[in-house]
């Protein structure tokens, strides 16, 4: 469930793009206005809004937004007015190919994605960045770790939440005996169920192997594999379970110690509100015994968090 707000009738977008290009006017952007107008929009209704800002003002919406903003909240609203699909491509081409490479910030976007979402995103990387998204994994990502990518890109699982409970059962065997059970690990038995199934099929594996072998799954992951590999298994294994829980974790882990680390906050902050950031705000209280909101709230400042909290939903008045 999301949490954006959106009115309850929609405006029309050539106003909003008006009533934006006033807000960039003049000394100093109104980035309460901004942010009113573009945190409280649709994919579909952002589309249309930089449409209508092309056509009036012969200007890309995101060439003035990244003029006028700056920080944190330049990132987080550059990444905002972006369609999902084009988001994830753009967040998985500067994870591969930036200044600055970040393999667990790919990994998560790969492996936390739906078949739909990942096909949607390859095409998107491809028309956008002109080259395939395949060929910047296999030019960053080495050895396991790559050849797990590159198999959940390709592999088109089912997205039901039916399982064949024979199938379950062999699963969980095969895993047991491709790691605990043997010394060393079958590394290619572990890409294969992990990139082959769905998400349902890998959740009752996991019940299915703790079932039969008194432990978790989780610790067999942790305890065969490691690195961005070990990385990738787990998240697939805990988005399978419970993406939402999965999430509030990410977030939390950003926001915990000395500095947060902004550009996980703002990833999963942008990519998830019009997903299931209620779940996750639920889930987040549920863990730590405070709401996502006072978390941000405590860890950000100025237009930046005003935006933040504008996406996850406010739930008492700062």
């Amino acid at each position: 469930m999301a949490s954006l707000t959106v009115p309850p009738v929609p405006p029309c977008p050539r106003q909003d793009a008006i009533d934006l290009h006033k807000a960039f006017k003049g000394f100093g952007c109104d980035s309460t206005t901004v942010i009113n107008i573009l945190a409280h929009r649709d994919a579909v209704q952002r589309a249309l809004i930089q449409q209508e800002y092309r056509a009036v003002f012969n200007q890309d919406l995101s060439r003035r937004v990244a003029s006028e903003l700056s920080g944190h909240h330049k990132r987080a609203m550059l990444l905002w007015i972006l369609d999902p699909a084009t988001r994830d491509a753009t967040i998985l081409k500067q994870a591969l190919a930036g200044d600055v490479t970040d393999l667990r910030a790919a990994t998560e976007v790969v492996c936390s994605r739906t078949p739909s979402q990942l096909q949607i995103m390859r095409q998107t990387y491809r028309a956008r960045f002109g080259c395939y998204v395949e060929h910047d994994v296999t030019e960053r990502c080495s050895g396991d770790h790559q050849r797990l990518l590159l198999a959940y890109l390709g592999i088109s699982r089912y997205e039901g939440p039916e399982v064949d409970p024979s199938a379950v059962t062999l699963d969980a065997r095969e895993l047991y005996k491709a790691g605990e059970r043997r010394l060393g690990t079958d590394e290619r038995a572990f890409i294969r169920v992990f990139s082959e199934r769905s998400w349902a099929h890998i959740a009752a594996v996991a019940a299915a192997y703790q079932h039969m072998y008194g432990r978790s799954l989780e610790k067999a992951v942790k305890g065969e594999t490691s690195g961005n590999f070990g990385f990738g298994l787990l998240t697939i294994l805990r988005c399978a379970e419970n993406p939402a829980r999965y999430f509030a974790k990410v977030l939390h882990k950003a926001m915990q110690g000395l500095g947060t680390r902004d550009s996980t906050l703002i990833r999963v902050v942008v990519t998830r509100a019009e997903i299931d950031m209620q779940y996750i705000k639920e889930e987040y209280h549920r863990l730590y015994k405070t709401s996502l909101a006072d978390a941000i709230y405590a860890e950000t400042s100025g237009n930046y968090r005003t935006f933040l909290l504008s996406l996850v939903g406010r739930d008492r008045i700062y």
